[in-house]
């Protein structure tokens, strides 16, 4: 487990920065897999400060997982409250933050509705663009700006093999997925990428009790989505190469809404999204830099399907984001340093976030990030200047010590500071709208030991995190003003080992998030988490066992008046599943979810699905 001094002249040749192609890593984290995530240039996941996991597509396929939420709630840190099943609202608590204090990328450019909503809806990804999911623990608003409190997830579409898979699945609910991709050599320096998906499910009925003003709604609740993928990427000469890329996906998903009489019941989403960009790279020695810009449009409808998305009754989100990212990575002295300038540009059409206008908003972000090896001792530090439209100029930083004293043995210690900036509505609402909101502040620490105890991979870190000028409500003065604050600390163990041909993987959590000025525990997130995931092979057939334990949580009941607070009990759930090679080309793979059907809510009056099966396979050539 020795720290490399400092990152190979070879890990240039495969990234700078989160938006271009990268090698297969593992979920081991004790494998020396490059990362970008974590400091904006390519480093060993083993030096990497801050706790850091890596997901890659044979994982998610091994798990046979069916959306990005289900793939997320398995890594340590991560609690999700989802409203019903496969396409409905999910909230993503990172070591008990809120859902908007979590930074979600794809492909190193943040999403564009998270801009409007103040959080990243992560039900609304499809999971057949993940190719890899970079996941950072721990603030990293000096490295990315705003939102990155709690952590940070990096979605990777990018594939890293050539070839063509052509799947179909079935399953409970009415499950259907049809899926193909290639990838493809044309001609000795250009690979064109094509994927397509279709998921649909009739879903089931999310009940949401005390959210539809007691009016039933007794019917199912279903998710369709469709995603088309190209990308091309070319290596002009040895010094010089360049991606563009393209890909949408358009959603419909049905939900249980709050019933008014003889108005119109506002219960489908309809979302469109396309994303465009590209970017050019330059690598010398030692030295890159990448310059990458993007364009996304996404069109959000709610209404009622008897009248349509077109009706007066009907609300709609559009807007425009513009990115421009210019990166460098030098090798200097001991290790790596990256320094870059971000931009991005939000425009919103009239009506979007119920706002009469249309609005304008642009960050100018410039960053320097380095980790220097000295010895035995790794040091690693950020700072990051934003200059925001609506709220002026706001700077963060960050700090890692790590001292190795035994060969194998890590004492780590951090501090950082970050933010999350004011959403469109909540400084321009008319019911309340407060254009002079200042961003949320976390200060936050860290301690961590880690060690190579036999086969054994293991890291213990204790953490608080104090948050000021949280975004608030205020029913005395009808508007919102920077009143809350929040105080969480928390303990968290993982560890890694081998017994045979079995692998496990085991996370222990306790979580403990209150508000600081009432000391009430924040709504929604589970103050114990036990996970363990274990896989292996055997007769061909591999195998895998997931287990989670999610404890206790607290959340409110909006059906009575003054509302209420509800605690939701814990509950085991377990997974199974199996996946066989019929032949070399065909592999067929099974599921069973919930395997003993447990009866549970992650959110008050929602339903969750009970037990689940799915039957898929691949066809790869």
């Amino acid at each position: 487990m020795t720290i490399k001094k400092h990152v190979l002249l070879t890990a240039l040749s495969v990234t700078a920065f989160s938006g271009w192609a990268q090698d297969s890593t593992s979920t081991d984290n004790s494998s020396d897999n490059l990362v970008v995530t974590a400091n904006r240039f390519p480093q060993p996941v083993s030096s990497v400060l801050a706790p850091t996991d890596v997901v890659t597509r044979d994982d998610i396929d091994r798990w046979q997982s069916k959306s990005v939420a289900d793939v997320l709630r398995r890594l340590p840190g991560v609690d999700i409250a989802q409203n019903g099943g496969l396409g409905q609202q999910t909230s993503l608590f990172v070591r008990g933050t809120n859902s908007s204090h979590t930074l979600v990328l794809i492909d190193g450019v943040r999403l564009n509705q998270a801009g409007i909503s103040g959080a990243a809806d992560i039900s609304q990804i499809p999971l057949s663009l993940v190719q890899r999911i970079e996941f950072i623990r721990g603030p990293r608003s000096a490295v990315y700006g705003s939102d990155a409190i709690g952590g940070v997830v990096n979605i990777i579409t990018t594939r890293d093999k050539d070839g063509t898979t052509l799947g179909a699945g079935v399953g409970s609910h009415g499950y259907q997925n049809y899926n193909g991709s290639t990838q493809q050599k044309l001609g000795e320096n250009t690979t064109l990428t094509a994927a397509g998906d279709y998921t649909y499910t009739r879903g089931i009925d999310v009940v949401a009790d005390g959210n539809t003003g007691g009016v039933p709604q007794p019917d199912r609740d279903g998710f369709m989505s469709k995603t088309l993928y190209l990308a091309l990427q070319h290596q002009f000469n040895q010094e010089i190469s360049g991606f563009a890329r393209a890909y949408g996906y358009d959603n419909r998903t049905a939900y249980d809404a709050y019933s008014s009489p003889d108005s119109a019941l506002i219960d489908t989403r309809q979302l469109y999204s396309r994303t465009y960009d590209t970017g050019l790279r330059y690598e010398n020695g030692i030295y890159a830099t990448q310059l990458i810009g993007s364009y996304s449009h996404v069109k959000d409808y709610n209404y009622d399907p008897k009248y349509g998305p077109y009706d007066a009754s009907a609300s709609l989100d559009d807007s425009d984001q513009y990115n421009v990212q210019w990166g460098n990575t030098f090798q200097i002295w001991k290790g790596e340093v990256s320094a870059g300038l971000d931009w991005q540009k939000l425009t919103t059409e009239p009506g979007t976030s119920a706002l009469d206008d249309g609005y304008n908003q642009h960050n100018t972000g410039v960053y320097l990030t380095t980790q220097q090896k000295i010895s035995d001792v790794t040091l690693e530090g950020a700072v990051r200047s934003d200059d925001n439209s609506q709220f002026g100029q706001h700077t963060t930083w960050q700090s890692s010590a790590a001292w190795e004293f035994i060969d194998g043995y890590r004492l780590i210690g951090s501090y950082g500071t970050a933010y999350k900036s004011p959403n469109l509505g909540q400084l321009y609402s008319g019911f309340g709208g407060n254009p002079d909101l200042k961003p949320e502040e976390s200060k936050q620490w860290e301690g961590g030991l880690e060690g190579l105890t036999g086969p054994l991979d293991w890291r213990l870190s204790v953490y608080r995190n104090d948050i000021d000028q949280m975004i608030a409500y205020d029913n005395s003065n009808f508007g919102y003003y920077n009143i809350g604050k929040a105080t969480i600390k928390g303990v968290e163990w993982t560890g890694s080992f081998d017994t045979g041909p079995l692998q496990h993987q085991i996370t222990l959590e306790y979580l403990d998030p209150r508000n600081a000025e009432t000391n009430e525990i924040l709504a929604r997130r589970a103050k114990q988490q036990v996970k363990y995931q274990i896989d292996w092979n055997v007769a061909d057939i591999d195998w895998s066992i997931n287990y989670q334990y999610l404890g206790q949580r607290y959340d409110t009941d909006y059906g009575s008046y003054p509302y209420q607070t509800v605690k939701l009990g814990g509950v085991s759930l377990w997974d199974l599943a199996a996946s066989y090679p019929v032949t070399s080309h065909l592999t067929v793979r099974g599921r069973i979810a919930n395997l003993f059907d447990k009866d549970y809510e992650t959110a008050y009056g929602y339903a969750t699905p009970g037990r689940e099966f799915y039957l898929t396979g691949s066809y790869t050539f």
